[in-house]
């Protein structure tokens, strides 16, 4: 059971296997995306297009007649991995064996929906991949098995999904086999140190210049691709120029947070609570990605306006 593109590896991890099999696939129904709004599949359907297997896509998965379809696949264990619905005790009592579910973080630490992004969002130097046993609460089910993973300082969340991606599908594999086996003790998670990752929105992205740039820097990091960061330019409201890349850099203790203090050879420089950004790397409203140093090019910022 997984929709979103974090999911394809562990489905294909799972295909490959010698010693299980595949019974069937549960994931999102077609949604419409794009400009025009066109139905298309979500990343597991559209990669199970080589698979000869059944691929159900109920908008409600609790609903009777799901579980009545999954239950006729006679699994003997489901592995849930960025699915999209929250699984209710009539579907979680399906398998001998249980829902096992690929969480992309060290449990109880982040529970919640967007756990890549406010890790590197809140500064953390490391994470990890977990498989639990799912229960009725959100991601509070018991550990079954862990594994660290390094936030490197030039992680985006994109960068580090994709990392957490194949670490998470080997997980799980590794996971199944030794439940088949019977040799994992699972253990409860510590509910009293639990800290929580909520879904993202775009209001998330806006910075704030007042604070820190190292703190900045991790939201800029940490909301590459979604929602992105963002700031307004002086006197134009309704321009918004994303920030997807930055590098701290010296401030001026006399400047107001949000002012332009200049350029180097990479990009302005603003300032912030404490020291500097420059932006490395922007996309104006409408626009394609750049570097900070070719936005300057078409688009000035003197020193001293502010950015809101």
């Amino acid at each position: 059971m997984g929709s979103a593109e974090l999911s394809c590896c562990s489905l294909v991890a799972l295909h490959e296997l010698s010693w299980a099999e595949v019974v069937g696939v549960v994931c999102q129904p077609d949604r419409p995306q794009g400009r025009r709004l066109e139905l298309k599949p979500c990343p597991v359907k559209a990669s199970t297009a080589d698979f000869e297997v059944p691929v159900l896509t109920p908008e409600n998965v609790n609903s009777p007649r799901a579980v009545e379809q999954i239950s006729a696949l006679r699994p003997d264990a489901i592995a849930v991995v960025a699915y999209g619905q929250i699984l209710r005790r009539a579907l979680l009592d399906v398998a001998p064996i249980g829902c096992v579910n690929v969480h992309t973080s060290l449990l109880p630490a982040y529970r919640g929906a967007a756990p890549i992004q406010w890790a590197i969002a809140n500064g953390e130097q490391e994470t990890g991949v977990t498989t639990m046993q799912i229960n009725d609460a959100m991601d509070e089910g018991d550990i079954l098995l862990q594994e660290r993973v390094v936030i490197n300082d030039d992680d985006t969340a994109g960068r580090l999904h994709d990392r957490l991606a194949t670490v998470g599908a080997a997980l799980l594999v590794r996971t199944l086999d030794r439940l088949k086996d019977g040799s994992i003790e699972p253990r409860p998670q510590d509910h009293g140190t639990a800290t929580y990752a909520p879904k993202l929105t775009k209001r998330d992205g806006r910075l704030d210049w007042s604070q820190p740039a190292p703190r900045l820097r991790d939201r800029i990091r940490g909301f590459n691709p979604w929602p992105a960061c963002s700031c307004e330019l002086p006197n134009k409201p309704e321009a918004v120029l994303r920030i997807l890349a930055s590098r701290i850099v010296a401030g001026r203790a006399d400047a107001d947070p949000g002012e332009v203090l200049g350029a180097e050879e990479t990009g302005p420089v603003i300032q912030c609570g404490q020291e500097a950004l420059c932006l490395t790397e922007v996309q104006p409203q409408g626009g394609r990605r750049m570097t900070g140093s070719a936005y300057l090019r078409g688009h000035p910022l003197p020193a001293g306006l502010r950015l809101a």
